[in-house]
């Protein structure tokens, strides 16, 4: 919304605000910059709460693991207290929550990376899996244009053979909100299953997305 990005939450009539709608709605009603917004609590002058959540944001999806707290201090604004605070935050759910999470429908796959959606340029994703189809990780391969990225085999499949998975699946965000695969979709697919082939590493599915849907190339029959 265009008056928090400027005002940031406090601009917002109180009912709107992250804290009042995580109390009446759950965590999981947010967004992510919602989200951090209340860990960060309050910017900096000339840096509202919001645009320092933004920065924040785009910081973490550029990272594979929870980064140091010198790396996140180099956002301006983001002190050592604040900086702490973050690494704290995203270390314990790493460890509470990321890891072991069944993959057994598509709207499994959905539920885990739809906090992605709203990013204005497309992340492309990729989950690596055990042989019991669990999630060993999720990583960001590629950050692309507004409605474009551009994925090669090698940056999907590195992480997934250090993690000895089993199986991958890929997803992307359409920030149109146009969730049909594009003839470059249905091809970086295609390399894709050809290239697990290859490498003994399963493709399971290609997962593309909005805030409000999303399409399984799989059930489609666009995956053979």
């Amino acid at each position: 919304m265009e008056i928090q990005a400027k005002s940031g939450p406090r601009a917002l009539p109180k009912e709107d605000r992250p804290r009042e709608r995580l109390i009446r709605y759950g965590a999981e009603a947010l967004s992510d910059e919602a989200l951090l917004s209340i860990v960060l609590v309050s910017g900096v002058r000339g840096k509202n709460v919001t645009l320092l959540a933004r920065e924040l944001i785009e910081k973490l999806d550029g990272e594979k693991d929870v980064p140091p707290v010198h790396e996140l201090r180099r956002i301006a604004g983001l002190g050592e207290s604040k900086a702490c605070a973050v690494a704290a935050m995203l270390e314990i759910g790493r460890r509470k929550w990321a890891p072991g999470q069944r993959v057994r429908h598509p709207i499994d796959i959905y539920n885990h990376i739809r906090h992605y959606a709203d990013r204005r340029q497309e992340r492309f994703l990729c989950l690596s899996l055990n042989g019991a189809n669990e999630i060993l990780a999720t990583r960001i391969v590629t950050i692309g244009l507004v409605d474009k990225t551009i994925v090669h085999p090698r940056e999907v499949f590195a992480d997934a053979i250090l993690d000895r998975a089993s199986a991958i699946i890929v997803a992307h965000n359409h920030p149109s909100g146009n969730i049909r695969p594009s003839k470059e979709d249905n091809e970086i697919t295609s390399r894709l299953k050809n290239a697990g082939d290859i490498l003994g590493i399963t493709f399971l599915d290609h997962v593309i997305f909005s805030e409000t849907h999303f399409l399984s190339l799989r059930d489609e029959g666009l995956i053979r």
